[in-house]
């Protein structure tokens, strides 16, 4: 009995072990450029960056913690956000489409399907026109 107790406490020993090195390798959470959001840009190769590059917009804009342009983004770059299925998305761009763009976020909760939840998502995900951009989106 008292070698499986010493056998268990060994093993819980190592595994405790084991953990702490893991912890102590896990990546950092802090952001690894050294920019706000709004300057980072995207080299020709695809990598993030604080110099020369392409603005990204869409999937990758959202990655990197930057708005959307609720005037230019396509349905499926607005179905990518939380709340926003593909058929709402569809909605808005059908509804900018046919008013030539929101002017205020008014316009854009007359859209069928725009409750106040979802307009917050939208506020907070999204601006509307070519506005800078004020920080990361969450």
């Amino acid at each position: 009995m008292a070698r499986r107790t010493a056998a268990l406490a060994v093993v819980a020993l190592g595994v405790m072990g084991m953990g702490a090195v893991v912890r102590s390798r896990w990546p950092d959470s802090a952001s690894a450029l050294d920019c706000p959001p709004e300057l980072v840009r995207l080299r020709v190769d695809g990598v993030a960056t604080c110099g020369e590059g392409e603005l990204p917009t869409g999937a990758r804009a959202l990655a990197l913690g930057r708005r959307l342009d609720l005037n230019v983004a396509s349905a499926e770059e607005l179905a990518l956000l939380p709340g926003v299925g593909a058929s709402l998305a569809r909605s808005l761009v059908e509804a900018r489409e046919v008013a030539g763009g929101f002017g205020s976020w008014e316009a854009v909760d007359e859209v069928p399907g725009v409750g106040a939840a979802r307009l917050k998502t939208l506020q907070s995900a999204t601006v509307l026109g070519a506005a800078p951009d004020t920080g990361a989106v969450w």
